[in-house]
């Protein structure tokens, strides 16, 4: 009995951890490193943070936001970390989720190389931030949903996404 309750814990805590419904071999999942990469490059806690990532007509929306919005520390954590990337990304400066998510990661080249093809603009929300990502080229926009997929993938431990046209009444933008 009590080895199947180990065995049965070691499951719950893999599937937990990694996101996902299978482990890759003996070592860590996608997920697991991108959680492993991801808290050397972002300040705040995946585990009290949720990311969301919406595609929509003209690119998508990114919101992260603290699982407690009364959580001050990281609501400052997330607000100052997408700051920053905004700028970062309106430059085309990609790199810091090309160290979370490697160098071709879908989509992630295309926008690095779009210039003013694509706009990056910050947002504060209650309880985080979110930046918007938007162009009128459908070259541009196709590859903010496929880099979106991606990140979906991804962070699918810490993610979720919004129902389509329940958003701004999740967010009580």
């Amino acid at each position: 009995m009590k080895r199947l309750r180990v065995a049965a814990t070691a499951v719950v805590a893999a599937a937990l951890l990694g996101g996902c419904a299978h482990m890759q071999g003996s070592g860590p999942s996608r997920q697991q490193e991108v959680a492993r990469k991801g808290s050397v490059v972002m300040p705040f806690d995946l585990m009290r943070t949720t990311h969301f990532f919406d595609d929509n007509a003209t690119g998508g929306i990114e919101t992260i936001t603290a699982n407690d919005h009364a959580d001050a520390e990281q609501v400052a954590l997330i607000r100052g970390h997408l700051s920053k990337e905004a700028g970062r990304f309106g430059r085309g400066d990609f790199s810091d989720p090309a160290r979370i998510h490697g160098t071709d990661m879908p989509g992630m080249a295309a926008l690095a190389a779009a210039g003013s093809r694509l706009q990056v603009t910050y947002r504060e929300v209650p309880g985080g931030a979110s930046l918007t990502f938007a162009s009128q080229d459908p070259g541009v926009v196709a590859s903010v949903h496929q880099w979106f997929a991606a990140q979906r993938s991804d962070h699918a431990a810490h993610m979720h996404m919004h129902m389509q046209g329940q958003m701004h009444e999740q967010m009580h933008w």
